[in-house]
């Protein structure tokens, strides 16, 4: 491993690195990381144009399948940039916490749009105009998980005034492989905003591993083709509680 960068920000440790190996493949790569081992992103330097993880793949597939016309988009958490970058031609509105993420997405991962505005991403959202978006696109963490309120009835509710009547929404968010009280409350929070919901997640060895699992509400029938799901398995989620904003 050869270390670029390391600094506490003022939201978390972030480190970037380069590596010759990346979850058991072997290759050129670099990583942007935050504490205790949370990559936010990684880039193939060999082939950069490459999306490397699965669950922005999935995202892509679905946002292609279900509205293969949309034009703009709004990102919750920033990264390294690798779906906006993905759509040179579609126009993004990213909002992230932390500016020095978006200071090493552009200085070691060659992140060129100046389409990010640095702040909560609730808050920006709440300002923007009704009726604008095609996607909302939720990939925001913190060491503790996804911010609590970016997974509240009244967040959801926000969400539904800024979509077009045919837009949604796609998170990817972390949980247990099975029965996870928080996932199912996402989803069933998810469900008292929008007619149509789906959940995937990722195949896992054991119940109490932890792993990326994509919600996506809509007001229009969900489609998708699970070959090109990079792996993801639709689920159905049990029942939860409704998550509301701490007062």
């Amino acid at each position: 491993m050869q270390l670029l960068f390391k600094e506490l920000s003022d939201n978390h440790e972030i480190t970037v690195y380069d590596t010759n190996e990346l979850y058991g493949e072997k290759g050129n790569f670099r990583v942007l990381q935050f504490l205790n081992e949370a990559i936010q992103g990684a880039m193939d330097l060999d082939h950069p144009e490459r999306v490397l993880f699965e669950y922005p793949r999935a995202i892509i597939h679905l946002m292609d399948f279900n509205d293969p016309s949309f034009k703009d988009v709004f990102l919750i958490g920033h990264g390294i940039g690798t779906i906006a970058s993905y759509y040179s031609d579609k126009r993004f509105t990213v909002a992230e916490l932390d500016k020095k993420v978006v200071e090493l997405s552009k200085q070691y991962f060659g992140y060129s749009k100046e389409d990010v505005l640095i702040g909560d991403g609730r808050a920006i959202l709440e300002s923007e105009a009704p009726d604008t978006y095609d996607y909302i696109i939720l990939d925001a963490f913190t060491e503790k998980g996804t911010p609590s309120q970016l997974i509240s009835k009244e967040f959801f509710q926000i969400t539904t005034d800024k979509l077009h009547p045919h837009g949604s929404i796609i998170m990817n968010v972390f949980g247990r492989s099975d029965n996870d009280k928080l996932i199912n409350a996402i989803h069933t929070t998810l469900q008292e905003s929008y007619n149509y919901t789906k959940s995937f997640r990722l195949p896992a060895e054991g119940v109490t591993d932890t792993q990326n699992v994509i919600i996506m509400g809509s007001h229009k029938p969900i489609g998708y083709q699970a070959r090109n799901m990079a792996g993801f398995n639709e689920i159905n989620l049990d029942e939860g509680h409704i998550i509301w904003d701490k007062v």
